[in-house]
């Protein structure tokens, strides 16, 4: 496994191709820069004396098997590849090279199910409800980015119960938050995730991903599943402006900024609970008493990681 590799061990096994650039050396010698992912994360590796087909075993999204060594290079492990050929997915073992949520999948689905539960609005319900189960196998198994937060399998699962977690303490805590209405902000908020992104594998952005976005997209489910389930009022209009402004700030994406107490609510709790898990994915492999890498998300700070964690 990745994490387990050291300074000359050997690198030879079965990865997913992450991504793959060409370049070129001052001599001229064109060479590859790949980045090779397992279940227990990613590394860097070069493949030299490129041949044409390279190009295409090495697509990013494709499964190979790698013969070659790990070496140190400027401070870093790096993977130096020999050979490299493609697996026919049919037979890949998906568990040992895909990251997957620490939390058990049918734990995560029942929460999922007592929130939905937990909604009294009859309007709120049944959207959510409708469009969770027109994607029910996308929702249940992607990540929630390509990079930074929740970049896993499992992962919008993952992300989509923590903040409904957080969103109903908040909600006890302050009697004036109408609870249905968040909750299926931070069931729905992204769902168009579910169209924005590739998939599982080499996780990337669609067309309709770039082009359009997870808060809109989102946005025009609700609408979507309001008019299947002739659903009218201002339930939709709320629930709407939940999804499109939770990204908190325009410049950070959102085509509105929160102007309900829900709104604003989901987008500190999303914005938290992303954070949160880039600080703890960047803490992976700091000792206690160290700091970590510096976490780009985070205004490229570099996180102290407590003594006292060595007792976790």
């Amino acid at each position: 496994m990745i994490k387990d590799f050291l300074d000359g061990s050997s690198a030879s096994g079965f990865y997913i191709v992450k991504s793959c650039q060409k370049g070129v050396t001052t001599q001229g010698l064109t060479y590859l820069t790949i980045v090779l992912q397992d279940a227990s994360g990613t590394i860097e590796a070069k493949k030299r004396q490129v041949r044409e087909d390279d190009l295409i075993t090495f697509t990013p999204g494709n499964v190979v098997y790698v013969d070659g060594e790990v070496i140190e290079y400027k401070d870093k492990l790096q993977v130096k590849i020999f050979e490299g050929n493609e697996v026919n997915k049919e037979h890949a073992d998906f568990d040992a090279l895909i990251p997957a949520s620490k939390i058990d999948k049918d734990i995560l689905i029942n929460k999922l199910k007592g929130f939905i539960s937990s909604i009294e609005n009859e309007k709120y319900r049944k959207i959510v409800n409708d469009i969770i189960t027109l994607y029910k196998d996308k929702f249940l198994t992607y990540p929630a980015a390509t990079t930074n937060h929740h970049d896993f399998l499992s992962g919008l699962l993952e992300h989509t119960v923590s903040m409904c977690e957080l969103a109903r303490m908040v909600a006890a805590h302050y009697e004036s938050v109408n609870y249905d209405l968040l909750i299926s902000g931070c069931l729905l908020h992204d769902i168009g995730k579910c169209e924005e992104l590739s998939g599982v594998i080499a996780t990337s952005y669609t067309k309709e991903g770039t082009l359009v976005g997870h808060l809109v997209i989102g946005a025009i489910l609700v609408d979507e599943a309001a008019k299947r389930l002739k659903i009218e009022g201002e339930e939709v209009t709320l629930l709407k402006h939940l999804i499109v402004s939770h990204h908190g700030k325009m410049e950070f994406g959102s085509p509105v900024v929160p102007l309900t107490r829900e709104a604003l609510i989901l987008s500190l709790i999303d914005d938290m609970d992303a954070k949160m898990m880039a600080i703890d994915k960047a803490f992976k492999d700091v000792e206690p008493g160290e700091f970590s890498q510096r976490i780009f998300p985070l205004e490229n700070r570099a996180f102290y990681k407590l003594k006292s964690e060595k007792d976790k």
